[in-house]
C-alpha cells in the first residue's frame, strides 16, 4: 500500500512527510525545495490481540509498543505542484506520474493563508486554501483524462468491432494508475456514457470518467497544515466549503519537533498523543522550551498535531482496510516457529478467507480448504468476509 503526500510548493509537504517517516528530506521556505520524490515509511496503529492473551507477542511486520501495533505504510512525497501541472508547467507530468501507484492522495495546504498558488510565502492570510484544493482535483482529472485519451478513438472503434468488453478495454488502458476492475465498474455505472459505444464518448464524457474513477479509486483527504498558525473556524470553513473530501488540520513543523525530541530523549511523546511530558526540563535551552510550550498550546486547542491522526484517517477510513493477524495454531496464536502473532496485513474492508489466504501466500490460496477464527474457533467459509482485528487460521491442503 502507497499514500501520496501532494500539494502545492512550500505549504509543508516535504515536512509532514519527514513527521510520518522521520527521514531528513530537505526542507527550505522556498518553492521547490523538493526537486524529485521522496520515499519513506510511516506507520498507522492498532490494538494488539496479544494482551487478550497475556503473552506477549513476536512481531515481524509491525512492531508492537504497550499493546500497540504500528503497521507500516509505504509513502511518496513528490515535488511541489503548481497549475498547469498536467501540461508540463514545473515539471508536472513527471511529478505527476509519480503518483501512478498510489492508492489514495494526503493534499496538503496552508490552512493559514499564507502561501500563493505559486509556492510564495507572504504571510498575508488572504490565500483561500479552497482555492489549492480545487485546482489539484481538476489537475489530477486533467491528467487522468489525458492518460485515459491517448489513442482512443482508434482503439475504442476496435473493441466496439472485435465484441470486447468495456471494462476489459479500459482496465488495460488504466493498469498503469493501479485502477481496479471493480473500480472501473463502479464509475461506468455512475457516469451517463454509452458503455457499449466507447468511440462515441466525447472528451468532456472521458474527463467525467477519470473525475469518478479517481473519486472511487484513489480517495483524497485535506491535511490543512499550520494549524498552529489558524483558528479552528478556518478549518471548519474550509471543509465546509471542499466538502465531501474531509479535512483534517495538522501542525507538521510541531510533530516533528516532537518526534525528534522524544527519540533524543528530551520528552516522552507517542504519534498520535495528545499531549507530551518533559523528561528533564533542566536539559532544555531556553529557546527549546519555547517551541515546546507553543507546541503543548496548539494541542491543547487542537486536540493533537494531527498528522497520525491524518494518516489513520486515510487509511482506515478512507481506504477502508481493516487489520488481520495469520497464525497457524489457532489455540495460541503463533505460526511455525511458535512466533506470537508475528504479523499483521492490512487488508481492504470485506476481504474474504479465501482472498486473504492469497494474501498471505499463493499456495494457500490456491489449496484454500477453510479458515478458522482464532478467538471463536468457528471455521469459515471462502466466501466469508474476515473481521478488523482477527486472528484467522487457513487450512489449507498440503
Amino acid at each position: 500500500m502507497e499514500v501520496g503526500v501532494v500539494g502545492q510548493p512550500n505549504v509543508g509537504k516535504s515536512t509532514f512527510f519527514n513527521a510520518l517517516t522521520l527521514l531528513d528530506v530537505p526542507m527550505a521556505p522556498f518553492p521547490f525545495t523538493t526537486i524529485a520524490p521522496n520515499r519513506g515509511v510511516a506507520a498507522v496503529r492498532s490494538p494488539c490481540p496479544h494482551t487478550e492473551k497475556g503473552t506477549p507477542c513476536t512481531p515481524g511486520n509491525a512492531k508492537c509498543v504497550d499493546g500497540t501495533r504500528w503497521i507500516p505504510i509505504n509513502m511518496v512525497d513528490v515535488p511541489g505542484l503548481v497549475p498547469g501541472a498536467h501540461e508540463g508547467r514545473g515539471l508536472g507530468h513527471r511529478f505527476l506520474d509519480d503518483l501512478r501507484a498510489a492508492d489514495g492522495f494526503l493534499q496538503v495546504v496552508d490552512l493559514s493563508g499564507s502561501t500563493d498558488a505559486e509556492g510564495v510565502i507572504d504571510n498575508s492570510g488572504h490565500h483561500d486554501p479552497a482555492e489549492e484544493v480545487a485546482w489539484l482535483q481538476e489537475e489530477l482529472v486533467a491528467w487522468c483524462a489525458e492518460i485515459l485519451s491517448r489513442e482512443f478513438g482508434r482503439q475504442a472503434r476496435h473493441i466496439e468491432m472485435e465484441g470486447l468488453k468495456t471494462e476489459e478495454f479500459l482496465a488495460q488502458r488504466l493498469a498503469g494508475l493501479s485502477i481496479t476492475p471493480a473500480a472501473i465498474s463502479s464509475a461506468l455505472r455512475v457516469v451517463p456514457i454509452d458503455r457499449e459505444h466507447p468511440s462515441k464518448w466525447t472528451a468532456a464524457d472521458r474527463t467525467e470518467l477519470a473525475r469518478e474513477l479517481l473519486r472511487v479509486a484513489k480517495p483524497r483527504e485535506v491535511v490543512a497544515n499550520k494549524c498552529d498558525r489558524a483558528v479552528p473556524a478556518q478549518r471548519d470553513r474550509l471543509a465546509e466549503e471542499v466538502h465531501p473530501v474531509p479535512v483534517i488540520a495538522t501542525s507538521a513543523d510541531q510533530e516533528l519537533t516532537l518526534r525528534r525530541a522524544a527519540r533524543a530523549g528530551l520528552v516522552r511523546y507517542r504519534p498520535g498523543d495528545p499531549s507530551f511530558t518533559l523528561t528533564d526540563p533542566d536539559r532544555l535551552s531556553p529557546a527549546q522550551r519555547k517551541a515546546l510550550d507553543g507546541i503543548a498550546e496548539t494541542m491543547k486547542r487542537w486536540g493533537s498535531t494531527g498528522v497520525q491522526s491524518a494518516l489513520e484517517s486515510m487509511i482506515f477510513e478512507r481506504l477502508h482496510r481493516i487489520v488481520v493477524y495469520p497464525v497457524e495454531d489457532e489455540t495460541h496464536w503463533t505460526d511455525s516457529r511458535g512466533r506470537v502473532l508475528p504479523d499483521a496485513f492490512l487488508l481492504p474492508a470485506g476481504t474474504t478467507a479465501r482472498a486473504m489466504a492469497y494474501r498471505v501466500h499463493t499456495d494457500l490460496g490456491e489449496n484454500f480448504i477453510r479458515a478458522i477464527d482464532a478467538r471463536t474457533h468457528r471455521a469459515l467459509a471462502a466466501e466469508h468476509p474476515v473481521e478488523p482485528n482477527s486472528v484467522v487460521r487457513i487450512v489449507a491442503r498440503k
